[in-house]
């Protein structure tokens, strides 16, 4: 969690210094839903993101380095300076993609769910998306596939309480988005998003039912985010949230203070857990390093990596009709 944080407020200082383009959608104050969530799986199992996603693969194992180079654009980047801060992917743990459409990863996550079971191995898929996109159609047609298919996928809902500046009581016509899961036959479960060993509990219950055959599982973590909706738009003329709102939650519900307490109560002293800040510290300064020190994409390979051809690896084949 630490390192997701620290991460994120290192990206937004490189944004405001216009290091970064583009957006910045910072995850900082829902780093608990995640890693909860993430340490359940294994390093094959997948996992889809949003748009507020920087703090995800962090969760999942990927290197710092190469995510803020991402952020930059460089080619020293997770997908080559060609993704930026929405759309993060990386294979080698597990992370199919990340997508700015909201609710654009929930169909990607349900057919990866039925790839593992075409294939007849045990892996899961965690699909993260927020509460706004639960009122996007996909989010209903997935969730009812997957339970008639009983796909071995688990839909997180990070319910930040806001989509925008849209509260969730003024878009949802069921407030309690769990209940919906009854709909499709399928357990919902309402979780503390500032806990992280609440999220990890039923992240954990829901992956064992997945790889027992049993089907989906709906989690709705209720957390918060501390910023605003993105760095580039930030709503200062019209409020739609109280500053001593965001106040209290930084107070009073900020998941690594709370977990902090957690760990001294269960005998870490403060030496520990300040090696531990100083660890997080000096991985975060040497992302930034390569970041900065990483080129950009040469422009004449602006076409590489847009598409793949369906013919790739039949050399023969398309030998064959050339000969034809």
């Amino acid at each position: 969690m630490l390192r997701i944080r620290r991460f994120e407020e290192e990206g937004v200082r490189q944004f405001q210094g216009d290091k970064i383009p583009g957006f910045f959608h910072s995850s900082v104050g829902q780093e608990a839903a995640i890693v909860g969530a993430c340490l359940a799986l294994r390093d094959d199992d997948a996992m889809t993101g949003t748009h507020r996603s920087h703090g995800h693969p962090i969760g999942k194992g990927a290197h710092l380095d190469a995510l803020m180079a991402e952020l930059m654009g460089k080619e020293g980047g997770i997908c080559k300076g060609r993704g930026g801060s929405m759309h993060f992917a990386d294979r080698s743990v597990g992370i199919i993609s990340e997508s700015a459409i909201v609710g654009g990863g929930i169909p990607l996550a349900t057919g990866c769910a039925f790839s593992a079971k075409v294939r007849g191995v045990d892996q899961v898929t965690l699909c993260f998306f927020g509460d706004g996109a639960v009122n996007q159609g996909t989010f209903h047609e997935c969730l009812n596939m997957a339970s008639l298919w009983k796909l071995p996928v688990i839909y997180l809902c990070e319910n930040n309480g806001y989509a925008i500046t849209t509260l969730v009581a003024q878009s949802h016509g069921q407030t309690d988005i769990a209940l919906r899961a009854a709909g499709y036959g399928m357990p919902g479960v309402t979780v503390d998003g500032q806990d992280v060993s609440a999220v990890n509990k039923a992240a954990a219950q829901a992956v064992t039912r997945a790889r027992a055959g049993e089907g989906p599982t709906l989690i709705v973590a209720n957390t918060y985010r501390f910023d605003d909706h993105s760095f580039r738009l930030v709503v200062r003329d019209v409020p739609y949230r109280m500053v001593e709102e965001v106040e209290r939650y930084k107070r009073d519900r900020d998941p690594i203070s709370l977990y902090r307490n957690v760990l001294l109560e269960e005998g870490f002293n403060e030496d520990s857990l300040r090696a531990v800040e100083d660890e997080v510290a000096a991985a975060v300064k040497q992302a930034v390093q390569f970041a900065l020190a990483s080129p950009m994409p040469s422009p004449e390979t602006l076409p590489d990596y847009m598409f793949k051809s369906p013919l790739a690896g039949h050399n023969s084949f398309v030998a064959g009709l050339e000969r034809n």
